[in-house]
């Protein structure tokens, strides 16, 4: 090698060697939600949705690229990853995977500013997003949410049978029919929709919409139209179930209805 190349080298090596162990130490540090999380995505069907989500998020900002020139915010960005990394503490202490996993994308930011500024953050503002309504909720959150969305599918899908002259006894999120009684149990309650929804609204506004306000309002028509369609699912279970065969409102029928019903929702986005 020539003195030139030997030059070269040596200033590729220094230069790429803190990226290589910050790499590391963040892996090393975050290692523990970042399987969780990929648990996650495979086991809960609210957020199986995460499987492309990250990816994707991924391909965006590297599609985006890096803003140039950079203004590295080291200050600001050591902010963060201490405040990353107390966080990550703390949830560990207390057991929360959802705080743990917020400071592992905390933490990432936090290099990025260091790196390259806050400008390339809000560059990166829909990969970033798309990351953070991957991040499965807290149960009790969870669970806070589901059982009013019950509450409505029950009420909905009670109307609409009753509409059809079908005789009904709403109790709760419970409906009893004559040949049987449809419980309207926290995976349908629409929260699944709901989060998919919410997540391809801000994908479709993010890459289709160039304003805020028609971003925000895609986002959310998503409430009502996953509110409304998932009642109209439980209309129509307690439909095939009263007029063709009680066993529909079981099994491959029942998962099939979800999917159509969906589908129509991604539509009407």
């Amino acid at each position: 090698m020539t003195p030139n190349k030997d030059i070269d080298f040596v200033r590729t090596m220094k230069s790429a060697l803190p990226v290589a162990v910050a790499g590391l130490a963040f892996l090393i540090l975050f290692w523990e939600p970042i399987t969780s999380l990929r648990r996650g995505w495979f086991d809960d069907p609210a957020y199986g949705h995460g499987l492309l989500l990250g990816p994707l998020a991924v391909f965006l900002a590297w599609r985006r690229g890096w803003l140039k020139p950079t203004r590295p915010q080291p200050t600001v960005g050591l902010t963060m990853l201490v405040a990353a990394v107390c966080l990550r503490y703390l949830s560990d202490l207390a057991g929360e995977p959802f705080s743990m996993r917020l400071a592992m994308l905390t933490a990432a930011g936090a290099m990025v500013v260091f790196h390259s500024g806050l400008r390339q953050l809000i560059h990166w503002w829909l990969p970033a997003l798309l990351l953070l309504l991957s991040i499965p909720l807290p149960e009790v959150l969870m669970s806070t949410i589901a059982f009013p969305l019950q509450l409505k599918a029950s009420q909905l899908g009670a109307a609409l049978l009753e509409w059809r002259h079908v005789p009904v006894l709403l109790a709760g999120n419970v409906i009893h029919l004559p040949e049987r009684s449809l419980f309207v149990t926290e995976a349908c309650s629409g929260l699944r929709s709901l989060t998919a929804l919410t997540a391809l609204g801000v994908l479709i506004g993010g890459l289709w919409l160039k304003s805020p306000w028609p971003r925000i309002a895609l986002v959310l028509i998503a409430f009502p139209v996953a509110t409304v369609l998932n009642g109209i699912r439980v209309f129509l279970t307690g439909f095939l179930t009263h007029f063709v065969d009680p066993a529909l409102g079981d099994g491959f029928m029942h998962y099939t209805e979800g999917w159509i019903i969906f589908v129509v929702a991604f539509v009407i986005l």
